[in-house]
């Protein structure tokens, strides 16, 4: 035991989070070389490289790949074991920085409400939030992510989960458009084009499978990698798309010169409801200022009108 140089699992983590030995060295505040040094101490110590050259680049072993997962837990849980305890938590001194990942609607919809509301209270705290491109929850496994947001997905048992509010799917069209005259019956809403919103290119969902029970199926004429510029391309022509009512509903409260200028409708067909939630791992559930920031997050949603 003393030989064990615990800063060599901080060193790990950020290597393994970076990818390069200056990476790693911006990182930690250190100098390439003493960076450089410390690989081959851990090369040693793991009996592996660890980090290999391709190229230009250092990619990492399967060694390495298999550690990622484990070491920003293992290095999280050494700062807690070594954080001296705090007999409470004092949000006006408290120096943190939170990652955040979500959406473009939802950053679009609350991030303003969630920034004012923290930096009222703990103005040391920086917020970052990060792209969604998925649902996929390994970077709050690793770490890299301190609360991830939006629709349940394939989360795992270990991923904690707090409902933050629920939303149903609307139909949205520029204001004046033909569709909007008269009934909004499934044959004309699946007759016009449709310009829809996939992360990943997904053109089915919900309210296609609603239509395909009828015998119907959507006119896609475009499809767009988020809400706000399906919105923006609604907005700009004859197209109509479907998105959540909450976003709508934050956009129909906005001043009249910032209204993108577009309707919603209720769909002619029948989807179940959608819960937004936060979602973090379990080595978070007694930080404090992680509890602080996931009751303001809450309390964000909830008085925004949300349910």
């Amino acid at each position: 035991m003393a030989e064990l140089d615990l800063n060599l699992l901080t060193a790990l983590e950020a290597l393994l989070a970076e990818g390069s030995v200056a990476g790693a060295a911006r990182r930690l505040r250190l100098s390439d070389s003493a960076m450089s040094r410390t690989l081959a101490r851990l090369r040693e110590a793991t009996g592996d490289p660890l980090l290999v050259r391709a190229g230009r680049r250092l990619v990492p072993t399967p060694r390495a790949e298999e550690l990622r997962a484990r070491v920003a837990g293992l290095a999280e849980q050494v700062r807690a074991v070594l954080r001296p305890a705090e007999a409470g938590l004092d949000l006006a001194t408290l120096e943190r920085s939170f990652t955040l990942r979500a959406n473009e609607g939802f950053v679009e919809a609350f991030a303003a409400r969630l920034v004012i509301a923290v930096a009222a209270a703990a103005p040391g705290v920086r917020l970052r939030f990060a792209p969604k491109p998925d649902k996929d929850v390994a970077p709050l496994r690793e770490g890299l992510v301190d609360l991830e947001i939006g629709v349940l997905g394939d989360s795992g048992p270990e991923v904690r989960v707090q409902a933050l509010f629920r939303d149903r799917f609307v139909g949205v069209a520029r204001e004046g458009h033909p569709l909007l005259e008269g009934a909004i019956t499934p044959e004309r809403f699946a007759a016009v084009g449709h310009v829809i919103a996939a992360r990943r290119g997904n053109t089915d969902g919900p309210v296609d499978a609603a239509l395909g029970a009828l015998g119907l199926a959507r006119s896609i004429v475009a499809v767009v990698p988020s809400f706000p510029a399906a919105l923006a391309i609604v907005a700009a022509s004859d197209l109509v798309s479907v998105g959540p009512a909450a976003y709508l509903e934050m956009i129909a409260a906005r001043p009249a010169p910032l209204r993108a200028g577009v309707a919603s409708f209720a769909l002619p067909v029948a989807t179940d409801p959608i819960t937004i939630s936060q979602m973090w791992h379990p080595r978070m559930d007694a930080d404090a200022a992680h509890r602080w920031l996931r009751s303001v997050v809450l309390a964000t949603c909830r008085d925004s009108g949300q349910e």
